[in-house]
């Protein structure tokens, strides 16, 4: 990427921000790594993308991804965004630094699950669903696939589950 002159990356994975941002500099390789909220709040707030959607009324819950929170600390990004859209934003108890994760890190998702009183995803699906959020926000597309899945199986139709950057899409 440096011989290409590369100066920002933008990133829709948590995982590849982590990397990028923090490995990345041992190897020469020292860029300004945004995740995918970051750079869509830093849009809106140079004026540059408008909200013109109205989904107030709505309630939203977000998931924090741990490769983006609890690795990086990035947990207002996501939080202004969700605000930007005029919804009621409800925190579940396990949020921000405290968050649980979603069940695929690890490759989890990529295996059968093991031996427990409950998979991950349906443990955190349920205090999401606990909140009766009309939509779960992720920001990460491991997440928004195990929080799918989680809704599916806990109580299919309860709840959307949408990356933050889709709501946003869908209301400029």
């Amino acid at each position: 990427m440096n011989a290409y002159n590369v100066k920002r990356i933008v990133t829709t994975c948590p995982h590849s921000y982590n990397t990028l941002k923090n490995e990345y500099k041992g190897l020469g390789g020292d860029y300004k790594v945004q995740h995918h909220t970051e750079f869509i709040e830093e849009l809106i707030s140079e004026g540059k993308l408008k909200i013109t959607g109205d989904l107030s009324g709505k309630k939203i819950t977000y998931h924090d991804p741990c490769y983006l929170g609890r690795a990086n600390n990035v947990y207002d990004a996501p939080r202004n965004l969700i605000k930007f859209l005029g919804v009621e934003l409800v925190e579940m108890k396990r949020s921000k630094r405290l968050s649980f994760c979603c069940g695929a890190g690890g490759a989890q998702m990529f295996k059968e699950p093991e031996k427990g009183s409950q998979d991950i995803n349906i443990n955190r699906t349920e205090e999401a669903l606990a909140l009766k959020p009309d939509i779960i926000a992720t920001g990460c597309p491991f997440c928004n696939t195990m929080m799918t899945d989680g809704v599916k199986s806990v109580n299919e139709g309860a709840a959307e589950v949408l990356d933050i950057a889709e709501l946003i899409a869908e209301n400029i």
